[in-house]
């Protein structure tokens, strides 16, 4: 009998392994993801069929449903915004991108824009409830992690209080990114009139399906009027470091002007992706400003793109603006990023970027929050070495800022890491700001992280241990899949 079990239980664990190797291999992904796939399920079956359920499914079908009337508001919006590319004062570099974020996910190019930058976590959480504080009509909030300590506990403070005032209050966190926080924390918010929705509940059924489809976005808006965006979560840690690190260096921006309204719609997505009705949230009426003969190219009059990426998209959206922005990079490339696991068409645009003479930096954390990224993301610097680019270690604690610095007036700011993860399975987005004065001093803070950190030398780097070795190269197996 034992026999019996035995057999049919490999029989099927067999059958079930060979479809779905053949599933893999008929969706026609990206060869080293599909190898890697198959490896794992040929190899190690029944963990592999285990994490292929959880972390394979694609979810492409799946869409935002946006009812008509805010379609229909939103497209006569968008109308108004409308620019004409080809007069505005930049590169043809510049332009090239701004066309590419507009084709693959309709993001507006908004004029008259100013941007307050924060590179730790205190003034940004001083500011923003401040902000929150003096709040008339709505609060969209919306955070991947929202921890129950004292920073998270002042937020659900005020959200709950704006709330009692009669302020339309709407909130959404991710329930993974937010496991340790607890019910209770979120049904005293609901209690007092906070709106709340999880993004893709993990639940049974269905655990397989969800767990891997997180909404990573860091995006909030005040009354219509200030939006806030980056890569700084609601936690303690992002103001003292935490228990692990003396101090966290990440970087987020408070916004003001016509770009608030990107973010809004950003937000109405979202919400609308988890609600069948989205006509109750407010839409703030928008001064549309013209376009002015000349541009000035100031901290009051940035021109800004919200680009939103995630896997229900038809592209990886910011994967390719990234390639389009590093391949077209003439002078410099400057990349600050917690985790570096670059897809292989990204590995090969910032060697080419390095290698046809342009200066390429990558300024990573020496011990990031995971061990596991730490040994995966060092697996990549000897490829990086050989092709002349820089690579700096931050020292001082936890580095988790998420920026790309492209040439003299390209930047790109938001909650995208630099890896699989983000490009591919995440719901992600990152504001692009096209001014010469932000890129300076986008790069002049940039310049500050690295005369904090340690340049990687090549000669001391090629002494490392060989059992570090290993275990990067082992770490970095999982990165296609993970």
């Amino acid at each position: 009998m034992v026999s019996i079990i035995f057999w049919c239980f490999s029989a099927a664990l067999f059958i079930t392994t060979i479809v779905v190797v053949a599933i893999v291999i008929s969706e026609n992904r990206n060869p080293v993801r599909s190898l890697a796939w198959v490896t794992v399920l040929l190899v190690v079956p029944v963990l592999g069929l285990f994490l292929y359920f959880i972390f394979g499914r694609d979810i492409k079908s799946k869409r935002a449903a946006l009812s008509k009337n805010l379609k229909r508001k939103l497209r006569k919006q968008e109308r108004a915004m409308k620019l004409d590319i080809a007069r505005l004062p930049f590169s043809e570099e510049s332009l090239g991108i701004i066309r590419m974020a507009d084709s693959v996910c309709g993001a507006t190019l908004h004029l008259n824009n100013s941007a307050t930058v924060y590179d730790s976590g205190h003034q940004k959480f001083k500011d923003l409830f401040d902000d929150i504080a003096t709040a008339k009509q709505y609060l969209f909030i919306q955070y991947y992690i929202i921890e129950n300590d004292a920073t998270g506990r002042r937020l659900a403070q005020l959200l709950a209080q704006k709330a009692r005032e009669g302020v339309k209050v709407y909130l959404i966190y991710d329930p993974v990114g937010s496991v340790s926080t607890g019910k209770k924390f979120f049904k005293e918010m609901a209690d007092a009139g906070v709106n709340i929705k999880p993004f893709i509940p993990v639940r049974f059924p269905g655990f397989g399906t969800r767990i891997n489809w997180r909404n990573h976005r860091k995006q909030c808006v005040i009354d219509g009027k200030i939006a806030y965006v980056g890569g700084m979560n609601v936690a303690e840690r992002y103001i003292t470091g935490g228990n692990t690190f003396d101090s966290w260096r990440d970087i987020h921006m408070r916004v003001t002007g016509n770009a608030v309204m990107g973010v809004q719609r950003s937000f109405i997505t979202d919400w609308s992706f988890m609600s069948d009705s989205v006509d109750e949230l407010p839409e703030a009426d928008f001064k549309i400003e013209p376009m002015p003969r000349q541009v000035k190219d100031d901290n009051a009059n940035l021109m800004m793109q919200l680009v939103r990426s995630g896997p229900t998209s038809q592209w990886y959206n910011i994967e390719l603006l990234y390639l389009k922005a590093i391949g077209s990079s003439r002078r410099r490339v400057y990349l600050e990023t917690p985790y570096f696991l670059p897809t292989e068409g990204l590995l090969n645009a910032l060697q080419t970027a390095s290698l046809s003479g342009c200066d390429v930096r990558i300024l990573m954390p020496m011990r990031s929050d995971s061990a596991v990224l730490t040994f995966a993301s060092s697996s990549y610097i000897t490829e990086c070495l050989r092709a002349g680019i820089k690579v700096y270690l931050y020292k001082p604690g936890m580095l988790h800022s998420k920026m790309l610095i492209i040439d003299d007036e390209i930047v790109s700011i938001g909650s995208t890491n630099f890896d699989f993860r983000s490009f591919e399975h995440n719901f992600e987005l990152t504001m692009l700001v096209f001014s010469k004065s932000f890129n300076e001093r986008m790069t002049d803070l940039f310049r500050q992280g690295l005369a904090r950190s340690e340049r990687v030398n090549a000669a001391t780097w090629a002494k490392r241990s060989r059992w570090r070795r290993m275990k990067e190269s082992f770490m970095r197996l999982l990165a296609p899949i993970l």
